[in-house]
């Protein structure tokens, strides 16, 4: 389904080439209005904010949006594993889940981030992409909520995504913390007295971060 691609990338950090193809997005949204539930109406705020904002103002609201507030994370686990060792293992399942469908999401982002995830639905068959959206829109929503509570427009991408779902999305617990009190128990202090870090989730490769993005997030 080609929503699901528009979706991923709509939910980028804002580059020229992407903002170009905002009317093209627009269009395959439209095409699919019979799948999608009209999902360019829905969507509209979101066109609205890309295309009439200018580039630096959108790439410096995107990273207080996204990269500075945990809240509105776009990495799906870390919303119901936090920072816990759950985490790695679920991204490793996640990414065999991709590895069988012959997606090699091995030079992107961690699996779990939104717009590669919507990606990988994008190419399968619908019945079978909206089977695995229906397991993730409860995180899905949550951020969609957390979203909607800011006045973010991007909120409008997640609600999509939720009225599309063949899963009416449920609330979600907290994600686990673990505190500094659990790792002394588990690790006691470093050999130079400190405080120890927790154990490191399983490595996943990751590409850096485009020097304009980096640059929006100093």
């Amino acid at each position: 389904m080609k929503t699901f691609k528009v979706l991923s990338l709509l939910l980028m950090y804002p580059e020229p080439e992407r903002l170009a193809a905002l009317p093209e997005m627009h269009a395959a949204l439209v095409e699919e209005s019979a799948l999608n539930g009209n999902a360019a109406r829905r969507m509209a705020p979101l066109f609205e904010l890309l295309s009439d904002g200018k580039l630096i103002e959108l790439q410096e609201n995107y990273v207080a949006t996204f990269d500075r507030n945990p809240s509105h994370s776009l990495h799906l686990f870390e919303h119901i594993h936090g920072e816990s060792r759950d985490r790695g293992p679920a991204m490793i399942d996640l990414l065999e889940e991709y590895w069988k469908h012959g997606f090699d999401a091995s030079a992107s982002e961690l699996p779990d981030y939104v717009p590669l995830f919507l990606e990988f639905l994008s190419l399968l068959p619908d019945g079978e992409a909206l089977e695995l959206l229906g397991d993730a829109v409860h995180v899905l929503a949550l951020i969609g909520k957390k979203l909607a509570a800011n006045g973010s427009p991007y909120a409008a991408a997640f609600q999509t995504l939720e009225a599309l779902s063949p899963v009416a999305a449920q609330e979600l617990a907290a994600p686990p913390v673990r505190d500094m009190d659990e790792a002394m128990e588990m690790f006691g202090p470093s050999a130079e007295g400190v405080e120890p870090l927790l154990k490191p989730a399983p490595q996943i490769a990751v590409v850096q971060m485009p020097p304009s993005r980096r640059r929006a997030a100093v």
